[in-house]
């Protein structure tokens, strides 16, 4: 159900999308936004949206289990960018093709040439198009890709804190496997992860939307792609939406992302509807929650001070919600 090695950022909307000139709900700073028409989307139709698979859209960053160093590996989203004068010229390029309706150009890169220098284990993501060899930007001049999560990497140190290289282990929210009602927290196994892309949420990524943990007492999780399946989705109309997101205790989420059986992903996201994210009352916070790690299985002696070790004081605790875990020990 979800496409390996791929990133959600570059996701086409459900329906064909306009700028407004007004002020986004989504970025502060942003003098404009992009909402969403009631046209469905030609790639969605392309791609037989009315026969996938809605799951919720949880708001993190990105991330990537592959193998490096002969073991599997957490890797981060870290994009290839245009250097200073490279990014001049794009902008240049844009300007002129958007005062000029007769220019049907395309702006050409020297990859080797145009891009920041980046970590040597640096990967593309798989579904980058390729040119002679080298990625191709998107339409942002960006490289969408991954870098291994070192251990002592400060830069990654909340992607470092839900990963154990030496016992293998991440630690996972899904669903729980036998009660569809339940939310669960556990130890699993990297190589179980191995070529799925996954969200990292928690206390220090995009402003903590979901109230996890705190500044004393952080709590970070990796949550699969595709975890949260969505029951009862509305119709794939405009209004039915809007309603759907406004007022259903199951829309209290950032977005939809529909997982096709071609492989392709397609999204809505609350601000292309005008709606604001984040929210007070979120629907991953209003279910209930069970600690499972499953000690006796992997019997760790985990460091004092990690996540795992503190996780596993709480093992088969169940909580009312996610915002209610509280840890004793400052990670």
């Amino acid at each position: 159900m979800r496409r390996l090695g791929s990133v959600q950022s570059k996701v086409p909307c459900v329906f064909v999308t306009e700028v407004k000139d007004e002020p986004s709900v989504k970025r502060e700073h942003q003098p404009f936004k992009v909402l969403a028409t009631e046209t469905i989307n030609y790639k969605a139709l392309d791609a037989d949206i009315y026969n996938a698979i809605p799951t919720e859209k949880v708001d993190g960053t990105c991330c990537y289990v592959t193998n490096y160093k002969g073991q599997p590996y957490l890797w981060a989203r870290l994009d290839r960018k245009p250097n200073k004068q490279a990014e001049k010229r794009f902008k240049r390029f844009l300007y002129s093709k958007e005062n000029s309706k007769e220019n049907s150009k395309e702006f050409i890169w020297n990859v080797e040439e145009d891009f920041k220098s980046i970590p040597e284990y640096w990967i593309p993501a798989k579904d980058i198009e390729q040119l002679n060899g080298n990625p191709v930007p998107d339409e942002n001049g960006h490289i969408p890709g991954w870098v291994p999560v070192e251990k002592n990497n400060k830069q990654y140190c909340w992607h470092s804190s839900v990963v154990n290289y030496e016992f293998e282990l991440a630690l996972v929210l899904n669903r729980h496997a036998d009660d569809p009602g339940l939310l669960e927290i556990s130890a699993v196994p990297l190589s179980d992860l191995l070529e799925q892309t996954l969200e990292l949420i928690g206390t220090n990524i995009n402003g903590n939307p979901y109230g996890l943990g705190s500044k004393k007492h952080p709590i970070h999780f990796l949550v699969p792609h595709g975890a949260f399946q969505i029951k009862n989705q509305p119709t794939l109309k405009h209004e039915d939406l809007l309603s759907w997101f406004e007022g259903c205790r199951e829309g209290k989420i950032e977005g939809i992302v529909w997982h096709c059986n071609d492989g392709c992903l397609i999204k809505v996201h609350r601000h292309h509807l005008g709606l604001r994210w984040p929210i007070p009352e979120t629907y991953m916070n209003s279910q209930p929650v069970v600690i499972n790690m499953n000690r006796t299985k992997f019997d760790c002696a985990f460091d004092s001070k990690c996540l795992f070790n503190h996780f596993s004081k709480l093992d088969n605790q169940k909580f009312s919600r996610l915002k209610d875990i509280k840890l004793d020990v400052g990670i």
